[in-house]
């Protein structure tokens, strides 16, 4: 299988290289072209940097994982080959910033790592997508979720922006170094599955086993809002065997 990767950052690179591993040709992006160098060199040939509408050609299926403040000029640059491919993706949202957050980033220099783990952003490069009105960082460790105003999600803007891709939101939830160390070690770790796609959702779940975790159907695109930064998904390590029960713990929450 021929696969995208539109965004090689941590996680996008990760997943390059674990599906590389796996015999599959993988054509990788970045807007830094010079930091794919040793991902490629690692890749035993079966890695190649490409152009976004390249590697978006290239792709059977596309990994999509750049950082949110990219994700509208990414769709925009790869929109004609998304048609009727099956899309993954792996974003979380920018969050709303606390104080604390926005003194730090007062250098417009300056970046700001995402809570997530899983991207940075720039405050001098705004996202151009909304950031859902859910999304809220704690001013303090043990702040609890949002419960009730979960009204849309990032996944669900970019289904709006590429409707004629067959998108899926996986692999999302859990930083790079938790996947790494989890990935193929009995109890599997769940890896949630949102789409109302058949095919997406049978795409996806073939490469997560594949890549040595246990993918958990989460509902359609909706779900994604328990998933993504500010969610009650968002960064929990869960076992395949416990995954019934913490997704209905998060509905729970959900008004």
């Amino acid at each position: 299988m021929n696969i995208g990767v539109i965004g090689a950052g941590q996680l996008g690179g990760t997943l390059a290289t674990w599906c590389a591993e796996n015999g599959h040709d993988v054509a990788v992006t970045s807007r830094h072209p010079d930091r794919l160098t040793d991902l490629v060199e690692h890749g035993d040939g079966h890695i190649r940097a490409m152009t976004i509408p390249e590697a978006a050609a290239f792709g059977d299926v596309l990994f999509f994982a750049p950082n949110w403040e990219s994700a509208r000029e990414a769709i925009d640059l790869a929109h004609d080959a998304m048609a009727g491919k099956v899309v993954i993706d792996a974003t979380n949202p920018v969050p709303i910033l606390t104080s604390a957050m926005s003194d730090a980033m007062s250098d417009p220099m300056s970046s700001t790592t995402d809570p997530s783990g899983l991207g940075s952003f720039s405050p001098g490069f705004p996202s151009t997508l909304d950031i859902p009105s859910f999304l809220r960082v704690p001013e303090a460790p043990g702040t609890a979720h949002p419960t009730a105003d979960l009204t849309t999600s990032g996944f669900e803007q970019l289904i709006a922006l590429a409707p004629e891709a067959h998108w899926v939101k996986a692999f999302n939830t859990i930083s790079t170094e938790v996947l790494d160390r989890r990935r193929g070690h009995d109890p599997l770790l769940a890896e949630y599955v949102c789409t109302d796609q058949r095919d997406a959702r049978d795409a996806a779940c073939h490469i997560i086993q594949e890549l040595g975790f246990a993918p958990f159907f989460a509902g359609g695109p909706e779900a994604a809002r328990l998933t993504e930064t500010g969610g009650p998904l968002q960064m929990c390590e869960v076992d395949v065997k416990d995954a019934k029960d913490v997704l209905a713990a998060a509905l729970a929450t959900v008004h």
